[in-house]
């Protein structure tokens, strides 16, 4: 195994991207939520990401908020920029962009909308490789791309010294172990679903990409950290009360419940870009999230 795949294991937040009731970009917001998820021992940061509202950010925004991250982070923990498009040619500006910034990688997620075959993904993602001499992660999300990336097909792509890695988020272990045998022990298989983490590690997965450390950062370490020292226990305990607030994190659109959670830890805005919306204090999920935290111990 490289030394840079070494680097893509445990727990990664996807974070989210605040914003201030105007619907600009808060930077110091974002600095105290990456200060908040070193704090809880995250192993690495993925800004820019679904969770990060990258489909609405402009380029612009898009490397605003990759900036901070990474300087805030500090080389402290690693920095995987979200740099994908369903464009081959703007995911290559994206990437190179993310490498001027000196950020430890890129994820590139399938392209969506265009529905490209096998072939078309292999051509886009070592395109992005041969450009841009960065570590890649690609990402798996059928379920928001439509286009689904096969096992096979990232075998074929982890021979390129730069595609290190996946996030797979079809919570198929199945496909987790097609992904761990057509790769090889090296490629770094990240788990992509808060649901399924733990049978994730369990099939051979190096880690998670996560939505609900954006709110419980120490609580996804442990569980990981427990699971790895052996201690499945511990692990299965954790992993249950986690599923509590997941399910609230899922129970619409992310991250509008990702956001909320945060607005009542004072760590964000309940501000979204459209066309996802803000949830108002009086929802009765906004309520139900606050309990959840408080049983957990995230809230006084």
């Amino acid at each position: 195994m490289s030394d840079t795949a070494k680097i893509f294991r445990g727990v990664f937040t996807a974070l989210i991207t605040p914003m201030d009731a105007e619907g600009r970009v808060d930077d110091d917001a974002l600095a105290k939520l990456v200060e908040a998820q070193i704090a809880g021992g995250i192993h690495g940061l993925v800004p820019c990401g679904t969770t990060g509202e990258a489909a609405t950010l402009s380029h612009a925004e898009h490397i605003h908020v990759v900036e901070v991250v990474n300087r805030v982070a500090d080389g402290r923990v690693p920095v995987l920029a979200g740099a994908g498009s369903n464009s081959t040619r703007e995911a290559i500006e994206l990437a190179r962009a993310c490498k001027e910034l000196g950020v430890t990688a890129t994820m590139q997620v399938v392209p969506y909308y265009n529905k490209p075959p096998q072939s078309g993904m292999v051509r886009h993602f070592t395109a992005i490789a041969d450009a841009v001499d960065l570590p890649m992660v690609v990402y798996n999300v059928p379920g928001r791309t439509v286009a689904d990336i096969q096992a096979e097909t990232l075998g074929e792509l982890a021979r390129h010294p730069n595609i290190v890695g996946v996030k797979e988020a079809t919570a198929d272990m199945y496909r987790a172990a097609q992904v761990r045998e057509q790769c090889g022990e090296a490629f770094c298989l990240m788990s992509g679903d808060d649901f399924t983490m733990l049978p994730f590690f369990a099939v051979g997965g190096d880690g998670v990409i996560s939505v609900v450390s954006n709110v419980a950062p120490k609580l996804i370490v442990d569980l990981y950290e427990a699971f790895a020292a052996g201690r499945l226990d511990a692990a299965r305990s954790l992993h249950y009360q986690q599923l509590r607030l997941t399910r609230l994190l899922f129970a619409t659109a992310n991250p509008i419940p990702a956001k909320a959670a945060l607005h009542q830890l004072g760590l964000s805005s309940l501000t979204l870009r459209s066309p996802l919306h803000d949830m108002s204090v009086d929802d009765p999920l906004y309520a139900q999230l606050g309990a959840c935290m408080r049983e957990l111990g995230l809230l006084g």
